[in-house]
């Protein structure tokens, strides 16, 4: 939905945008579904199968869901080109793809390279550094300290893994060079360990016998009794200690177990130690008993010579049998739960392993300058983002493990012959020319099929495909110019349209898509690929949980679309909170946005249908538009205008929650104040008032549009529908609506404000509104008091008084209380709290306050100070509380240095008149429930309580004119009404009972 309102937006601001969609269509996400339709359980079996069957089936797969993802679309008013969407599976794409990593090639960028990589056993194949960081996981595991005897004396050394399973690949182990080590005594055996870990893994009380650098424990001890597990290929024998930077002494025992097969640090280290018998270059030196789908072979052993073949390296149960059989042999000095993250497949959720393998790298991390300048060019949001997550992922990335050793993808166009010499084809047609084939379909195993001569000067030998694809977020970075089919055709669409102007997507594609755009943008030579991003936050359940379907925590869309409609859903999302906080998704939330405002616009829209309709014979007698002297018009207009500016301002920006949250201000200014404030205008016809609320809905509709485009559409439908829709119109302008009236603005809100207060102090008193009071007395001077007096009439029935009186300061109203603020207080004074608040209280309350107004947060220590427990303290304006203690029959409602009185003294007419007012309040209720239009005329009869009748009596003409009660009877025979009326109900005002009987007249 972020991806559709900048859009819609900027489309209704005039700007051409287009809208093509697009689709991911290779990668591991397809064969997995495939995999389990097929019942198919590893490479192995999809080789049985076929690659050409099997890719066949990926290809039919794709777009199982294409209807139900285009419905949704629909649905949730996605502006969205479907019918000429790019594919990454179409022939054009692949082409542009290809052509970009030949340029890539030439660059000297792309490369094959042997390292330890992480991989998933499951798929078989490796992973980027950017897809690992999508899969981490918070889960808890065994981890181990083993006793490892050294070959020259007794002593053994304390080795810490959180991977059980590494150690058959064990070769030797490491310290750092510059670290102290001991050697420690405990009961009857000694061991050696960093210095600084002594406590942490042995407790208190460890008597040191020995301390040594780490180089001197190297030439000390030389080597230790391996290997670690019995092994079908290996002898025991003494393996080396070696030592490295690398080694940290911050966790573990400072002394690490080497597996080059499964680390990159162990990797580096064995390959360049003398001792060890693994040479890079020859990868079949290398010591691995861990096979590719993540199982032991035939070499591993227990103790007793049973065989671990077979078995999963990350499988709980393994690890238990593993740390069982260390303790066996006495090698185990404890286990215990680590919890870590841990990062796992992000396609098929199974555990990572760090695996060494051959594979095709591009060198990003050479472009590493490049693509921080490139950065600096974009406009984050939030703006933490482009220096933080974003920034640091580039400042730190490593170079790309493009190749994955699977089927469905984009195949990657490397040619290869026994000697070693490389082409990188940049086109179909060179592949064609040079194989003397056309294909076409350039997928696996097609493409496999085809050779070509070595080009090398002197080499007869003849090129092979390498069997590879490449990463699909290679796909999915390239999208900018292979959906153009740029550089063969399209490149003028790919130079009008290249850098986009905002893409949106959820943070974790800070190391997914906006990462790999800007990587291959780069890689290309080419500016950044996009000017803004909006990176969102996830959408987790109500409890803060990150939804899953194996958490049965999800949502389902269309049960919400159902139940509140795709507008409430949008707005939900666009007006909650900032986007890039992340949601707690609520159902009861998005029925609280319903509720609060698409209600509150619909009845506003209602009100104006309902009245216009009313009035549409004197409307439609007007020829010339109304000459607008209300101030109530002028002033809704201006609001009006000011809320069209602040929203296009934000939505440039790219902040659609205060865009949105503007709206929501001004339908309420428009629904709370100005239509309320008008409802006897509208009943008479006014044709200004008409005209006014009428620019101020349509307004609001456009200015709706992008948010929630299917009310806004009806709405504008009806009020104009000059356009077939809203979202062909110009989005608002503030200069459209007119010049703005600041000054107009200014005086409403000071009124408001006044409203406002008294209407709290009423609250206060619980004293509803209908109830006239005698006097308000409001809090004003100088330039307030002008503005407020210019709208008297309005603040006085509004807060319904007879009269308005100004004083010029607060303490005309009444006296202070100051209190102590034991929020802000509590902590400095602890127990000494409650000498605080009586210092605090025993200060002069209108000198505190005469301070606090004039000096603002900070009071002057010479002024006022407070002494307790033999200590001087000075105080801020937040460790008091200042409240206006009100006179004898007055309530009060003060902030800061505004204040109303309201004068509770109510005698007899005033109590007649309020209950007159609710009595028309009961008639009106009482229409409703009749079924009567808003226009009907009514005979009615009351019947009651006389203080209740006789209420109505003295106000006959208001309760008659307000209810459009042509005939009013009062206190006739109940009965007798009710026979001759076709409603009637009881019910009671201020405890008093009141019979209400009506009909259409």
């Amino acid at each position: 939905m972020f991806k559709d309102i900048y859009p819609r937006f900027q489309t209704m601001r005039g700007y051409q945008v287009q809208r093509k969609g697009g689709w991911d269509c290779h990668g591991l996400p397809v064969e997995i579904a495939v995999e389990q339709e097929l019942g198919i359980r590893s490479k192995a079996e999809i080789e049985q199968f076929g690659i050409a069957e099997f890719n066949a089936k990926c290809r039919a797969s794709v777009f199982t869901f294409l209807e139900e993802w285009n419905r949704l679309t629909e649905r949730i008013g996605f502006w969205l080109d479907l019918d000429d969407a790019y594919r990454t599976l179409d022939e054009s794409y692949i082409e542009s793809v290809w052509w970009a990593l030949a340029q890539i090639h030439e660059r000297g960028l792309l490369y094959e390279g042997r390292k330890v990589v992480p991989y998933c056993p499951r798929c078989e194949t490796t992973l980027s550094s950017h897809e690992v960081a999508l899969g981490y996981r918070d889960i808890v595991e065994e981890s181990v300290f083993i006793k490892l005897p050294v070959l020259s004396g007794e002593e053994k050394l304390l080795v810490w893994t959180t991977t059980p399973w590494t150690l058959p690949g064990n070769v030797a182990v490491a310290v750092s060079p510059d670290a102290t080590y001991a050697k420690v005594q405990v009961g009857d055996e000694m061991f050696v360990l960093a210095e600084a870990r002594i406590e942490a893994v042995l407790g208190d009380g460890t008597e040191i016998l020995e301390r040594f650098s780490g180089l001197e424990l190297v030439e000390k001890y030389k080597a230790y009794q391996g290997p670690i597990f019995r092994l079908a290929d290996r002898e025991p024998g003494g393996l080396p200690i070696l030592a490295d930077s690398f080694v940290t002494t911050e966790d573990g025992t400072g002394i690490v177990h080497l597996a080059p097969a499964f680390g990159e640090d162990d990797y580096r280290v064995a390959g360049a130690a003398p001792e060890i018998p693994f040479d890079p270059t020859q990868p079949g030196t290398l010591y691995n008993p861990v096979r590719g789908d993540g199982t032991y072979d035939d070499r591993v052993l227990s103790h007793d010579g049973r065989s671990y073949e077979g078995r999963f390296v990350k499988d709980p149960a393994l690890t238990k049998e593993l740390i069982a059989d260390l303790r066996e042999r006495g090698l185990l000095l404890r286990e215990q739960e680590y919890e870590h993250s841990y990062p796992h497949c992000w396609r098929c959720g199974t555990p990572l392993l760090y695996y060494a393998k051959s594979s095709w790298y591009i060198a990003t991390s050479a472009l590493r300058d490049e693509l921080l300048a490139a950065n600096e060019t974009v406009a984050w949001h939030p703006p933490h983002v482009k220096h933080g997550r974003f920034g640091d992922w580039l400042s730190n990335n490593v170079d790309w493990a493009l190749s994955r050793e699977r089927y469905w993808g984009t195949p990657l166009p490397v040619w290869r012959c026994p000697d070693g010499h490389l082409r990188v084809i940049g086109s179909f047609s060179e592949l064609a020319d040079l194989a003397g084939t056309a294909l076409e379909d350039h997928h696996r195993p097609y493409v496999d099929d085809l050779s070509i001569a070595c080009a090398e000067p002197g080499c007869k030998q003849t090129m092979e495909r390498v069997p590879e694809v490449i990463d699909v977020w290679f796909d999915s970075g390239a999208m900018p110019f292979a959906q153009h089919h740029f550089p063969f055709e399209h490149e003028d669409v790919f130079a009008e349209r290249y850098p986009a102007d905002f893409i949106c997507e959820a943070q974790d594609q800070t190391r997914g898509w906006f990462y790999s755009l800007l990587v291959i943008a780069t890689l290309l030579g080419k500016q950044a690929p996009y000017k803004n991003v909006v990176c969102l936050g996830l959408i987790l359940d109500e409890d803060g949980q990150k939804m899953s379907k194996s958490k049965g925590n999800t949502v389902e869309p269309w049960q919400v679309l159902d139940a509140y409609g795709a507008d409430a859903f949008r707005w939900y999302f666009f007006t909650s909170k900032a986007p890039w906080d992340g949601y707690r998704f609520s159902a009861e939330t998005i029925g609280e946005g319903v509720r609060l405002f698409l209600k509150q616009l619909w009845s506003t829209y209602f009100f104006y249908v309902l009245y216009a309709e009313a009035n549409a014979s004197v409307l439609g007698e007007a020829s010339e538009p109304a000459e607008l002297t209300d101030d109530l018009d002028r002033w809704a207009l201006s609001r009006t205008a000011a809320t069209a500016q602040l929203v296009a301002e934000r939505l440039d920006a790219y902040d659609a929650t205060s865009a949105g949250r503007a709206i929501a201000g001004l339908l309420d200014e428009l629904s709370n104040w100005y239509v309320r404030r008008s409802r006897r205008r509208f009943w008479d016809g006014d044709q200004a008032a008409f005209e006014t609320l009428r620019t101020c809905l349509l307004t609001v509709a456009k200015l709706l549009a992008p948010f929630c485009p299917f009310i806004a559409d009806e709405i504008y439908d009806n009020l104009d529908g000059t356009l077939e829709s809203v979202h062909l119109c110009d989005f608002p302008t503030g200069e459209l609506l007119g010049e703005r009236d600041v000054e107009l603005e200014q005086r409403m809100a000071l009124a408001r404000e006044t409203v406002r207060l008294g209407l709290g102090a009423r609250g206060k008193a619980k004293i509803k509104v209908r109830q006239p009071l005698a006097e308000a007395i409001v809090v004003a001077d100088g330039r307030e008091r002008a503005a407020i007096e210019r709208l008297v009439d309005v603040v006085r029935e509004e807060l319904n008084v007879k009269r308005v009186r100004f004083v010029a300061a607060a303490e005309e109203l009444g006296s202070y209380e100051v209190k102590a603020n034991y929020r802000t207080l509590g902590p400095l004074f602890g127990k000494d709290m409650p000498r605080a608040a009586e210092a605090i209280a025993a200060l002069d309350p209108a000198r505190v306050a005469s301070i606090v107004a004039t000096a603002g947060n900070e009071i002057d220590s010479a002024k006022i100070g407070i002494a307790v427990a033999g200590r001087e303290h000075t105080l801020s304006a937040e460790d008091v509380i200042l409240t206006m203690k009100a006179p004898e029959g007055y309530s009060v409602e003060r902030e800061g240095a505004h204040a109303v009185a309201l004068d509770l003294t109510i005698d007899d007419d005033l109590r007649a008149e309020g209950q007159a007012r609710e009595i028309v309040h009961a008639i009106q209720n009482a229409r409703k429930a009749a079924g009567l239009e808003v226009e009907d005329r009514i005979e009615s009869r009351l019947e009651g309580d006389e203080a209740l009748i006789e209420a109505a009596r003295e106000h006959r003409d208001y309760v008659a004119g307000e209810t459009l009660a042509v005939k009013l009877d009062l206190g006739d025979d109940v009965s007798a009404t009710a026979a001759a009326m076709d409603y009637s109900e009881q019910t009671e005002i201020d405890g008093l009972s009141l019979s209400i009987s009506l009909r259409r007249s």
